[in-house]
């Protein structure tokens, strides 16, 4: 059910408009004058803004600038007695929906509430697709590391060669990969992803290479593997110091001679896949383990991109916790709230063991509990281990 506020100093007019309203299914709040409805349209949530111009304190068109500035996105629909066409063209400029004349047409003003409300409807659906359709984040940091993960994608992104992205568990390496295919000849292919650490080992080599219908007791139909799948694109192999030494025989033959064989088959496919890998493990060590092959360590490692944890980068804080609020706001269609210094100092001083993912769930619990502005205590109360 839509919430409207109505603002205006006489008192007829808003109980005229809430029964009207009321009769209409719409939920309703008063104000008595723009400063008392700014405070209310601040503090609460309100799908639509119904504004008297000629008021007390401050007038209508001193609260269409501000609310605009606090959420664009709200309609304010603006309604005065002492109207003239000059007066109805500035309040549209200045961001009205629509401005309507006293006594307001209750066919009109209903009908221009509908408008507004499906308008605004549409503009948050909007959003949302293009925030799904939107391909790749940015790479967020001014520090030294970050610059040369940037300075190094736009080196190696045209090629074909395979890259090693290795870093903690949260620090970014997925975003790496995404934007070494967005920036490669291969974009307009896909980027296919495999995380090897939430395969089990008996079916990784059918995810990767698929498997021929009957090769083994579950495989009622012929499936198409990710080698497949990403050719002529990008194959991102997330966590592959977690794959299985079997497996990790097959990836090698198939990086050395460009071709696969399904499981339970014996016809050779050429594929044409660009490898990126990523991993949290220190794969030389894995090595020593006899974990990992060295020769595949070789192979993929044509290109060495090490993402460095949160704790190493705590300067890029800042700028991440901003693009945080904005984006989370965003979804949730609500204005960005600020956040104060101390808050951030407390932040900063943080011990981030899940990195820029942790990061990035702690803002969002802090957009959800705290008020308007986020505080040092409601990072103390929210996000400090008590």
């Amino acid at each position: 059910m839509a919430n409207i506020l109505i603002i205006d100093d006489e008192r007829s007019i808003r109980s005229v408009l809430k029964d009207i309203l009321t009769n209409e299914g719409y939920k309703t709040d008063e104000a008595a004058d723009g400063e008392e409805g700014f405070k209310k349209f601040s503090t609460g949530s309100f799908d639509l803004v119904l504004c008297d111009i000629k008021m007390p304190k401050m007038d209508g068109m001193e609260f269409l600038h501000k609310a605009t500035e606090i959420n664009p996105e709200i309609p304010v629909i603006m309604i005065s007695g002492h109207g003239n066409i000059e007066t109805a063209v500035e309040a549209v400029k200045k961001g009205a929906f629509d401005y309507i004349s006293k006594p307001p047409d209750l066919n009109r003003l209903l009908i221009t509430i509908r408008n507004a409300m499906d308008k605004n409807t549409l503009v948050k659906e909007t959003k949302m697709l293009k925030r799904k359709v939107s391909k790749v984040q940015e790479i967020i940091g001014e520090s030294e590391a970050i610059k040369k993960i940037i300075e190094t994608i736009e080196k190696v992104a045209a090629t074909d060669a395979r890259v090693l992205v290795t870093g903690e568990n949260g620090s970014g390496k997925e975003l790496v990969a995404r934007w070494l295919h967005e920036k490669s000849n291969r974009a307009s292919s896909q980027l296919v992803e495999v995380n090897c650490a939430a395969i089990p080992s008996e079916l990784i080599e059918s995810e990767l290479f698929g498997h021929e219908k009957g090769s083994f007791t579950s495989a009622i139909k012929q499936r198409i593997g990710k080698f497949e799948q990403a050719s002529g694109g990008t194959l991102f192999l997330d966590e592959i110091g977690d794959m299985s030494l079997s497996a990790q025989a097959k990836v090698l033959r198939a990086l050395q001679e460009g071709r696969i064989t399904r499981v339970g088959g014996d016809k050779e496919i050429n594929v044409d896949v660009r490898v990126v890998a990523a991993t949290n493990k220190d794969l030389l060590k894995e090595v020593e383990n006899k974990n990992f092959r060295l020769d595949l360590y070789h192979r993929l490692g044509v290109i060495l991109v090490h993402v460095p944890s949160l704790n190493d980068r705590k300067d890029d804080i800042p700028l991440l916790v901003d693009k945080f609020l904005i984006d989370i706001a965003a979804e949730y269609g609500q204005p960005k709230k600020s956040i104060d210094k101390k808050a951030m100092d407390t932040l900063q001083k943080h011990n981030w063991t899940g990195n820029v993912r942790e990061l990035r769930n702690v803002v969002e619990r802090l957009i959800i509990l705290s008020g308007k502005n986020i505080t040092a205590d409601d990072v103390v109360n929210y996000v400090l281990p008590k």
